[in-house]
Parts: structure tokens; sequence; C-alpha cells
């Protein structure tokens, strides 16, 4: 299984906008519609299909704010929605495209940790989280816990 982050296309947008989490999940992570619709709006936006080989099984997007203009001095980097389609929970898709999520924050070399929020409750992503090692911050934003994952510094290859 090879998963890959590939940018939304207008041949794939339709299909992206029908993946869909199980209805008990539906609580807990906004639509894909209203995220793209979201992100038109949003400067800091970072969006990306998620494919497991070549095919669409997932929704990613990140508030990252070195997309601003100018560049904050300090910018902040905050998976802001992530979901993979119901079809495709429980079989580790979520968490290679995590991973790969992770590599491409780690990867700009600008950001000390990576944040995620989430709404809390029986069924939610709070556990996924967790397990894949990020940690509370004690903070909470708009009545979602904040956790945070240290991304280790990269040194740049020797010449």
């Amino acid at each position: 299984m090879v998963v890959t982050l590939r940018p939304i296309t207008s041949e794939t947008v339709r299909r992206v906008t029908d993946l869909a989490v199980r209805p008990d999940q539906r609580r807990f992570v906004a639509t894909n519609a209203e995220s793209l619709a979201e992100a038109l709006f949003t400067p800091e936006a970072w969006y990306r299909a998620i494919h497991r080989d070549d095919e669409l099984v997932g929704f990613v997007m990140l508030h990252d704010e070195s997309l601003r203009d100018p560049m904050p001095q300090h910018p902040r980097a905050f998976l802001w929605r992530f979901m993979i389609d119901q079809r495709f929970q429980s079989s580790g898709t979520g968490r290679a495209a995590l991973t790969r999520v992770v590599e491409h924050v780690a990867a700009k070399q600008l950001f000390p940790v990576l944040q995620v929020s989430f709404v809390p409750g029986e069924g939610g992503p709070e556990g996924f989280y967790l397990r894949y090692g990020f940690r509370p911050t004690g903070l909470v934003e708009d009545g979602e816990p904040i956790l945070e994952l240290p991304l280790a510094p990269m040194t740049p290859a020797s010449t």
C-alpha cells in the first residue's frame, strides 16, 4: 500500500466531495465540500486528496501560516481537516496519510510542532491522534482541545 497526497483537480473534485465518514462520525468533521469552500477564502489553506495506491480515499487540509504574505516571524501549522472515507478506515490508511502530512510539514523546517484540535466525544479522533504521538497542550479553542506533535528538527544535507 502506497499512500500519497495529491492536488485536487477538476477531474477529482466531485469524487473528493463524495467521500464520507461513517454516520456516527459526521459530528466530528466538516464535509469535504464545506472544507473546500472555506479553502477558497483562506490563503493559509493547503489541501490535498489522499490516495491509497491509485484510489481516492480521503482529504486533508492544513492551516499553514507560512503561506501568508508576508509570512509571520513564527508561523504555525495546524491540521485543520483530516478524513478517511468510511470504506478505508481501520486499514492503516489514516496513519500512513498522517505520516505523509507530517513529512510535508516537517520538510518546510519552519514549525516546531504540528497542532490539531478535535471535537471531543465517544467515537471521535482523539485516540487516533494520541496513538500517533500527539500530546495534549491543555489549550482549548472554540470548545475543542488542542493537541500537538513535536517535529524533529531537520538538518540540511551536507554538501
